[in-house]
């Protein structure tokens, strides 16, 4: 099994570096398992970081019901955020550096105090949150043309790629996160809106999910992370040229170019 691991990480890896997509692990192996598959995640967030690049926090990814339905789980995914993925607010992003980004607008945690699970909680997490900001999400997939199954996304660091925050700090106890609205804009059109009840019910519980996951693998929230708490609306396809605003009602407002 681990040389599998490897063997697929590998190939992971070596798309991410020649922007070539490949075939999807569930074809080439239709009995991986969602557990092998954080291992292969793994296994490419060691390499990263023997490279020298740090763990800045994570991200939650299939906090949609529809969306959950679509690739028939029953549960969200996760990822790690690196150093290197991060982008300033209002920054450009040179599309040929990524395969087929999708950008997606989102509340971030930045913590205060470390969450370890099992049994953590809302109220928990909401006691270890400094402040939230609105933030963009920029997935990418280095399964070709998209067609993921749970599986696939997992071992893929569950289609990250990069992340802007923007905004304004904001104490959690100023505003209500089920009821926070968004509107994400693409060229100054209305692409999508979203309210904070579309992850989970409440962002809070995507992050006390992940703190409860991550309890498997031995691997906790740290004080100082940001935790991106998933999409409130759906995706929309990034290329040269495009630029997204996602505004939040009290948090303000982040935006990135694509060049």
């Amino acid at each position: 099994m681990f040389s599998k691991i490897q063997s697929f990480a590998a190939k992971l890896a070596e798309a991410e570096v020649s922007r070539v997509g490949i075939e999807p692990l569930t074809v080439t192996d239709p009995e991986i398992t969602v557990d092998a598959a954080y291992y292969i995640q793994l296994e490419n967030i060691k390499k990263r970081l023997n490279e020298g690049q740090k763990i800045v926090g994570k991200k939650i990814g299939l906090t949609s019901v529809a969306v959950q339905k679509m690739l028939g789980v029953d549960e969200p995914d996760y990822g790690h955020l690196l150093d290197s993925m991060a982008v300033e607010n209002g920054g450009t992003i040179f599309a040929e550096t990524m395969l087929q980004p999708k950008v997606e607008g989102e509340i971030a945690f930045i913590l205060k105090k470390d969450l370890k699970g099992p049994n953590v909680t809302v109220l928990d997490v909401l006691q270890a949150t400094d402040y939230v900001v609105p933030a963009l999400e920029i997935v990418d997939s280095r399964i070709q043309d998209w067609k993921i199954k749970l599986p696939d996304t997992v071992a893929d660091n569950a289609s990250s790629g990069l992340y802007v925050l923007g905004g304004k700090p904001t104490k959690i106890e100023d505003i209500n996160l089920e009821l926070l609205g968004m509107v994400l804009l693409h060229n100054g059109e209305v692409a999508n809106t979203g309210v904070g009840a579309a992850a989970l019910g409440n962002p809070a519980t995507c992050v006390a999910w992940l703190a409860n996951r991550l309890a498997d693998y031995d691997i906790s929230l740290k004080a100082g992370e940001v935790i991106l708490s998933g999409a409130l609306s759906g995706m929309v396809a990034a290329k040269s040229g495009d630029n997204f605003t996602a505004r939040f009602a009290h948090l303000g407002q982040v935006s990135v170019n694509f060049r």
